[in-house]
């Protein structure tokens, strides 16, 4: 349920509401809106017509069930759009088009410091880099963990971008959190619920990624997970789905994009690399997703992608990825958007 709050109800009637949404057994969710606020009521869904009755209490509007399953993430509790704060300089999901980039692996010092230095000069708003790498294979490289978090570190500190990296089980959630600016939930992690959970009862904002074989619904209700647990801060990306193709690593779902913003509140940002797996076929993908509506792009770029330990086919050069930002440009600006 939603209680509607009205414009300008007084404190001590919100507290009232939240007082009594907790003794009827629900957990309140307060989502602050432009004009009025309202509360989320999460619980079984059995029970729900109880809550009705708090239509009569002071400073209340309305009480409205909400008719999808996702709740929090749903546009039935939020209208407008919600604007995801990474750092005191960026902001996702407003008209700025934020584009994340940097190497699928931290490798060492002067590659993560190099590549940091060098998308920030191209425009990139963040940096992103993998310390722990979940891999298909237990031979592959699978990061250099907190090392590389502390690698990335120094790259924020020297470029000034804050960094996204991934995390991939619940015990090292605390641990990435105290180094990074955002969390990154990666598609093979997308239904992991106890690590879905964890990042929700932390203060950082999640990137969640969208699951290899995940319809829009089961993605929207990984972020309720998330949502649930009391983090609010989340960004959808729209990273590629298995399909029969095999032109492309990944099939990337651009209709996922406009769908995503008229079912959902949250920011929604894409990612060309792990889309097409190809460098080849990065930038026109990220000029699409633009003009498909996205709030950012998630971009991989490497120094020397001939010989990088982790994804080095779908890696731009610095060189490339400058070009890119440079043609960028002009589909931010013919979508309404900045960069």
């Amino acid at each position: 349920m939603i209680i509607v709050m009205k414009a300008g109800a007084a404190k001590k009637d919100k507290d009232e509401v939240l007082k009594r949404i907790r003794e009827l057994g629900y957990k309140p969710h307060v989502i602050h809106g432009a004009t009025r606020d309202v509360i989320g009521a999460v619980g079984d869904e059995r029970g729900k017509h109880i809550l009705q009755s708090m239509e009569s209490m002071h400073g209340v509007e309305s009480v409205v069930p909400i008719l999808q399953p996702y709740k929090l993430a749903s546009k039935e509790v939020k209208k407008e759009r919600s604007i995801i704060r990474v750092s005191d300089s960026v902001a996702i999901g407003g008209k700025e088009l934020i584009v994340m980039a940097g190497p699928c692996s931290v490798e060492g010092e002067e590659q993560i410091i190099e590549t940091a230095l060098a998308v920030r000069d191209a425009g990139a708003r963040m940096l992103r880099g993998g310390a722990f790498k979940p891999r298909t294979s237990p031979y592959s490289f699978q990061g250099l963990e907190e090392e590389g978090l502390k690698l990335l570190a120094k790259a924020r500190e020297a470029s000034g971008l804050p960094f996204v990296t991934e995390v991939i089980n619940p015990e090292t959630v605390e641990l990435v959190a105290d180094y990074s600016d955002m969390l990154q939930i990666g598609a093979r992690n997308a239904q992991n619920f106890a690590l879905l959970k964890k990042v929700g009862q932390t203060n950082k904002p999640v990137l969640l990624k969208r699951g290899m074989s995940m319809t829009i619904q089961e993605f929207l209700m990984s972020a309720e997970y998330i949502m649930s647990e009391g983090n609010q801060s989340v960004i959808l990306c729209e990273r590629g789905i298995r399909t029969f193709e095999t032109a492309t690593r990944n099939t990337l779902d651009l209709s996922a994009i406009p769908v995503l913003m008229e079912k959902t509140h949250l920011p929604v940002v894409a990612d060309p690399s792990h889309g097409t797996g190809n460098y080849h076929y990065v930038a026109a993908m990220a000029f699409a997703a633009v003009a498909a509506g996205a709030d950012g792009l998630m971009i991989e770029v490497h120094s020397d992608p001939e010989h990088a330990s982790s994804d080095g086919p779908q890696s731009l050069k610095p060189s490339k990825f400058a070009k890119m930002m440079e043609k960028l440009k002009l589909f931010a600006e013919a979508a309404d958007r900045t960069l």
